[in-house]
């Protein structure tokens, strides 16, 4: 029976374990259907070589892979498994208990992926939770289904509940904890790669910008000068305001760039954001009112830290004007809201747009990538790289034809 199980248990780690060394690193949209076909293969597998116990019940683990699929992937991802299991355990296995297993399977199938869109934004701590604890409710309904076509409740089917809900509760705990761990070092190599090409990006644009300057001052300078000449024709004059004009476009992208660079200690403030977003509020309306798009402002924050205010005030222009793009065409509601929550100020804004797949939330951030076909993706690159300077995170909840959600949390 232990060779069993720990045979079980090495088909549910079979899946992990492969992500784990093959597709970790890189995000591709068919890795999806990679954990699909191995959460197949793992179901499969523990159907193949169950747990016989010596009291004459056989059990596997086929379950535990149906419901993380259901959790995190909801019934589009979980359909593909309740086939397989259903017509491996209809056409292989056969033999007594094969309806039951079928009326067992839909009824998982049904109610289980409705918890998907609440599973999928807990923290790794409740989710873990979450899952456990559906998986013993899962365990305790099958036992209740069993107890139902069986003659009596004897000493053998208590015997088998004692093994199957621990040994279900225990091993759903360590895949969970893998599988959150995974997760987390994703999260966190992604934004160690994201903070340094920000950084780098930072002192690139600081040390540009400083060395075109100078030249661009002094040039300026000796223009304006030989522009008080008299000796100049009419037409010599109109060329030198040409070249100052010229001087003063190429200072002001100079100025642009310098928005991802450090914060210039002449812009730094000790504040609150109220003035910063009320500002920005007040010049995006007009913007807002020619599509259609009503602004919904709240400020509930008490909580202060240090701040560029330039580069704070550009880069919620980028992403109030990001929304109202979204909602051009129809129209619809920004919603701005900032609160405080424990010792972080939380910025959420809210638009019912267009939206985005979640390969392009993925994109958000690199350099010269954009979901508009006439963007750079300057703008969300300088929004990361603001909020990144104030050790500040950003979250993007999207979903196409619903619209998206920019949270900022940044610690004070």
């Amino acid at each position: 029976m232990l060779e069993s199980l720990l045979l079980n248990f090495l088909f549910l780690l079979f899946p992990v374990l492969i992500f784990l060394i093959f597709f970790e690193n890189k995000l591709h949209t068919y890795n999806k259907t990679i954990l699909i076909l191995l959460s197949s293969l793992s179901m499969v597998l523990c159907m193949a070589f169950p747990i016989k116990l010596e009291i004459g019940f056989i059990f596997d683990l086929r379950y535990i892979p149906f419901i993380i699929v259901a959790l995190f992937g909801g019934f589009k991802y979980t359909f593909p498994l309740y086939l397989v299991l259903n017509i491996y355990r209809f056409m292989i296995i056969g033999g007594a208990g094969t309806l039951q297993s079928f009326l067992f399977s839909t009824v998982i199938f049904i109610l289980v992926p409705l918890l998907h869109k609440w599973f999928f934004v807990q923290n790794a701590k409740k989710r873990i939770l979450g899952a456990v604890f559906v998986t013993i409710f899962t365990i305790a309904f099958y036992l209740s289904t069993l107890a139902a076509v069986l003659p009596a409740l004897n000493k053998e089917f208590w015997l088998l509940a004692v093994y199957a809900v621990p040994t279900y509760a225990l091993v759903m705990t360590i895949i969970m904890i893998l599988i959150e761990k995974i997760i987390d070092n994703i999260k966190t190599r992604n934004s160690s790669l994201q903070s340094e090409r920000l950084n780098v990006l930072s002192d690139l644009s600081a040390s540009v910008s400083h060395e075109i300057r100078n030249p661009l001052t002094v040039t300026n300078g000796f223009l304006q000068l030989l522009n008080k000449s008299e000796t100049l024709t009419v037409e010599e004059k109109t060329y030198i305001e040409y070249a100052l004009l010229e001087l003063k476009r190429a200072e002001n992208i100079v100025s642009d760039f310098l928005a991802f660079a450090k914060p210039q200690s002449e812009n730094m403030i000790y504040s609150n954001l109220k003035e910063e977003t009320e500002y920005v509020k007040n010049i995006i309306t007009p913007y807002a009112n020619m599509h259609q798009v009503d602004v919904q402002y709240a400020f509930q924050n008490s909580l202060s830290f240090k701040y560029d205010k330039n580069q704070i005030q550009q880069c919620l222009i980028n992403l109030y004007k990001n929304g109202i793009e979204a909602m051009k065409e129809k129209g619809g509601v920004l919603s701005i809201e900032v609160s405080e929550q424990q010792k972080e100020i939380v910025i959420k804004i809210e638009d019912n747009g267009i939206g985005m797949t979640k390969e392009e939330v993925l994109r958000l951030g690199n350099p010269y990538y954009s979901t508009k076909k006439e963007g750079t993706g300057l703008g969300m690159l300088m929004v990361y790289s603001t909020i990144n300077k104030v050790n500040g995170k950003i979250q993007v909840d999207s979903e196409m034809g619903r619209g998206t959600t920019f949270t900022i949390s940044i610690p004070v």
